[in-house]
Order: structure tokens, then sequence, then C-alpha cells
């Protein structure tokens, strides 16, 4: 009886080589580093030779390994053509897209929920995280598209847009500032200081937190000014310009791995016509 090697444990065997660990490639093809172990193994059992042996903490190929490593590269390759070309103008994904916070709330209700309509039988797996975070996922290959933050000028920048003091304009009178903040790395963050400290200006943060619901709410509440685009906290009150230095302008970015004509795309060009909307 002829064997089949499933392209689900190809894959996942590629990916480990590509990837250099379980870890690593366990994000790329979204499984358990327990799954993709019972993957290996099963596929090792269908071709009867070990494909992997340990050197100190590293996974290297044996020769039997080896050996599969180029026809599994072909035979993806040939399945993915077989697929696009049946396929042709559908997007069955996954595609995974990477976002800051302060975009989450917009494209999920919008952009994403408008590309599922448009692809029903696309899969979408979403992650929220800072732009240095997401660029090194998507140069990693672990993410398909980038919207994040970058310096005005980027050459992937969709629109630029101005930073702005949000909090109660009484807090201005405190001989410390008192500062929202998100924890490190964050763009805001470190525009806000670098702006206090240029003028002099004495600041001390108040509250530091990883969620942006969380400095959205302390704002509302008094407790602390923070620096953030005005694209998407209109709700919150702004302080009065000349009450505090100014704050460069920021550009909103897309970024895309690779330039092929696939769901990510088609994702790409409509996060661009959204975010080029505001």
């Amino acid at each position: 009886m002829a064997v089949n090697l499933p392209t689900n444990m190809l894959r996942s065997f590629v990916a480990i080589v590509d990837a250099g660990s379980m870890l690593n490639a366990a994000e790329r093809v979204f499984v358990t580093q327990s799954a993709l172990s019972l993957q290996i193994k099963r596929l090792e059992e269908l071709v009867q030779k070990p494909l992997f042996h340990r050197e100190g903490r590293r996974l290297a190929l044996t020769a039997a390994g080896e050996l599969l490593l180029g026809y599994a590269r072909r035979l993806l390759a040939l399945h993915d053509e077989a697929l696009a070309a049946v396929t042709a103008g559908q997007f069955a994904g996954p595609v995974r897209v990477g976002m800051v916070q302060d975009f989450a709330d917009l494209l999920l209700s919008g952009l994403l929920a408008r590309f599922s309509e448009l692809h029903a039988d696309a899969q979408i797996f979403a992650r929220v995280a800072g732009t240095a975070e997401l660029q090194e996922m998507l140069a990693r290959g672990q993410l398909d598209l980038l919207i994040g933050y970058a310096a005005p000028g980027d050459a992937q920048a969709v629109r630029t847009a101005p930073s702005v003091w949000f909090g109660d304009d009484a807090l201005t009178l405190k001989a410390e500032l008192p500062l929202v903040v998100l924890e490190k790395p964050c763009r805001f963050r470190e525009a806000a200081i670098a702006a206090l400290d240029a003028a002099g200006r004495p600041w001390r943060i108040a509250v530091e937190t990883p969620n942006l619901s969380t400095l959205r709410a302390a704002i509302a509440s008094g407790l602390g000014v923070s620096s953030r685009t005005g694209l998407f906290l209109r709700d919150l009150p702004a302080v009065t310009p000349g009450l505090l230095p100014p704050l460069p302008d920021v550009a909103c970015i897309v970024a895309r791995a690779k330039p092929d004509r696939d769901a990510s795309a088609h994702l790409h060009d409509l996060a661009v016509e959204l975010i080029a909307g505001l």
C-alpha cells in the first residue's frame, strides 16, 4: 500500500528547519509545540527514518531529513501552486495580521469584518502588540501584514498624523507633570518624555500599563496626561495647545511580508484605504 505524506506534516517539518527551533516553528504553523512534536514523530514513522537529531540545544537534520527537505519544499510549492490555480480569486487563508493597540478596535470591527464578508472562507489570525515586536515577527515570517507606527517619512507610511497631549489642563499646573504611559517600548512614551526634557519640564510617571484601555481610563479619571495620536482618542479631553511642549508627528504604516497577490495583498489594500480615510 502506498504511503501518503500529509502536507501539514511536511509544512511543519520545513517550518522547523527554517525557524531553527520547535518554539519558533510552532508560532509559524499555529500549533502547540507538543502537537508539532507529534506531527514530526508521525512523519518519521511514515518514512521509517529519524529526521532530526540533537546537537546540544539545537535540532539538526539527519541524512534522511536532508534528503526529505528538498522533496518537501518541491511538494509544498507544487501543492500551493495547484491550490492557487484552482482557487484563483478566492482567499482561503490563513492570513496573519499584527496591529498596534490603537488600531485594534477599528480594524477588528471594520477592516477584518469587511474582509471576512468578502471572503467568507478566509481564516484570520490577529496579533496585537507594539510596532517593534510586530516588525520582528514580520521579518521572521510569523506575520503576513503589519499595521503600526513609524517616524514621518517612512517608506511604508499611509498617512501622517499629529501627536496630541490628552488630559486635564489643571494637571499642567503641578510642579511635576504626572504622566500616563504604556510600557516600553512605546513611541509615544519616548516622544512625550523627550519633549518634556527638552523643555526642562519636570515630570513623573503616575501610571504605567501594558494596556491601552487602562491608559484611557487613567486619563479620563484625571490621573495624568498622555501623548497619543488624535486619530483614536477623540472622546478624551485634549490639553489646551501651548500648555505643554509640542510633540512630533507620527506615521501610520502598513507593511506586508511578500509582494504576491494573495489574501494578505487584498487585506493590505483594504487597510491602506481605511487608514488613509481616517
